[in-house]
């Protein structure tokens, strides 16, 4: 199994990464700010507009080291991996394998999904009774619960889509009563995204794309190609792999995302508001979310399929090695996550 080591977040703006023999350099106006060596990273995200050199990219790309470039706001906006790993083999098959099998894997995912965001519902309300006996809430689980059904029955991967959107909808039209703690000072009303346009919505999406980008590093990894995916439609530059598979984590991130505002570890000084209505995190605000992210990546899960502990920050490497498994037929069926 995959060893848990660390990812490298660079929150800051202004510094500059560089090599130096066996480590990875940090540097802020020309001065050394850390030094960490290569044997104790596994992926790097950067925040910052300077960049890193050459070398450096050069050596992550000989170490299997993806880099991760994203705007300060969280927007994903490229990704420095090297040339294409893994048996070619594996990823004709898994064209193949696609093509044939791509409408039951959006029905397993998106089905997965919906069981998810039921659990993440029902654990958050589990203590508050006035929220048991929501209609709304009420609707909504009913709601997705008639979703798992109907997405079985699809004809289409456009089905899956169509039936995925209105169940999302649904699901977060109740998601602000999911924030129990009343002193939170901000309100969600829907889901909003390019740009966010509250503070709930500026950390989902942040989350969201530091979770995407971890699932497409680890499919690399595996030696399957994050760019063709099964339900996502095939676009330029998009991980539509990684997307796909991200829809069943989903609930990790907003149950995390939850957490941080029930227990205000967030507040009005950690956002910043955009002239064009846009709210981002600014700099603490990154960095409460980043170390708390690494926190919970740390943390111990049960994995439903495997009947074993692991990391939570191996689910992505646990989920993409399974669906190279199904793909080079070594068993017969995708095992989506499910939370339990």
């Amino acid at each position: 199994m995959r060893k848990l080591l660390n990812t490298i977040y660079v929150t800051n703006e202004e510094m500059y990464l560089t090599l130096d023999g066996e480590n990875l350099v940090c540097k802020l106006e020309g001065k050394e700010r850390l030094r960490i060596p290569f044997e104790n990273v596994e992926n790097i995200v950067c925040f910052n507009y300077v960049g890193c050199s050459p070398a450096l990219m050069g050596k992550c790309v000989e170490k299997t080291i993806p880099i991760n470039f994203i705007s300060p706001q969280g927007r994903f906006l490229a990704k420095v991996c090297g040339e294409t790993k893994g048996n070619v083999f594996l990823r004709v098959a898994q064209i193949d394998k696609f093509r044939e099998c791509g409408l039951s894997l959006a029905k397993g995912t998106m089905a997965a999904k919906f069981s998810n965001t039921r659990q993440v519902i029902r654990r958050t309300i589990h203590d508050t009774l006035a929220l048991r006996e929501d209609e709304e809430i009420k609707a909504v689980i009913k709601a997705l619960g008639e979703g798992i059904d109907n997405v079985y029955n699809a004809e289409s991967i456009e089905e899956v889509i169509g039936i995925e959107g209105y169940c999302a909808q649904s699901y977060f039209s109740i998601f602000n009563k999911l924030i129990t703690n009343r002193k939170v000072p901000f309100t969600f009303e829907f889901r909003s995204k390019r740009p966010p346009l509250d503070p709930i919505n500026a950390v989902l999406s942040f989350v969201y794309t530091l979770a995407t980008s971890e699932f497409a590093a680890s499919l690399e990894t595996v030696g399957l190609d994050s760019y063709i995916g099964y339900c996502h439609a095939l676009r330029s530059g998009r991980a539509s792999l990684a997307c796909d598979m991200v829809e069943e984590a989903r609930c990790i991130v907003e149950r995390f995302v939850l957490t941080l505002f029930n227990l205000q570890i967030l507040g009005e000084n950690d956002f910043e508001t955009q002239i064009s209505g846009a709210v981002w995190l600014n700099a603490d605000g990154r960095k409460k979310v980043l170390a708390r992210w690494q926190e919970k990546k740390r943390s111990d899960m049960m994995h439903p399929y495997l009947k074993q502990k692991i990391p939570m920050g191996l689910l992505p490497y646990v989920q993409s090695n399974l669906l190279a498994k199904y793909v080079r037929g070594d068993i017969d069926t995708y095992p989506s996550f499910l939370l339990k």
